[in-house]
C-alpha cells in the first residue's frame, strides 16, 4: 500500500491568521478552531493506520499550534465580553477613540 503523507500546511495557515486576527476582539478563535480540529481529525486517520502516514509529528505540532492560538483568543475574547460588560460599549469606544487621537492616526 502506498504511503499518505499528511501536509499540515493549511493548519499552520489558519492558525496564523487565528493569531493575526486576536486583535480584533479575540475572533481569530474560528480560523484557529478550524486548524485544530483538522489537525486532530487527521491525527485520529493516522492513529487508526500508522503504518501508511507519514508527517505524523508535523500535524501533532501543527496541532498543538493551533490549540495555543485558540486558547489566546479565547482568552482575549474573554477579556473582551468582560471589558464590555464592567464598563459598557459605550465608554469603551470612548476610551478607543482617545487613543486614536493621541497616537494621531486620525
Amino acid at each position: 500500500m502506498e504511503r499518505q503523507k499528511l501536509n499540515p500546511t493549511i493548519q499552520y495557515v489558519l492558525s496564523i491568521v487565528g493569531f493575526l486576527c486576536c486583535c480584533l476582539s479575540g475572533l481569530g478563535f474560528i480560523p484557529a478552531g478550524i486548524a485544530f480540529y483538522m489537525a486532530n481529525q487527521k491525527l485520529k486517520e493516522a492513529a487508526n493506520d500508522p503504518e501508511i502516514y507519514d508527517g505524523v509529528q508535523a500535524m501533532k505540532t501543527a496541532k498543538t499550534v493551533s490549540l495555543v492560538v485558540l486558547i489566546l483568543n479565547l482568552l482575549y475574547l474573554a477579556y473582551t465580553i468582560y471589558l464590555i460588560s464592567t464598563i459598557g460599549w459605550t465608554e469603551l469606544q470612548e476610551q478607543q477613540q482617545d487613543l486614536i487621537e493621541q497616537w494621531g492616526l486620525q
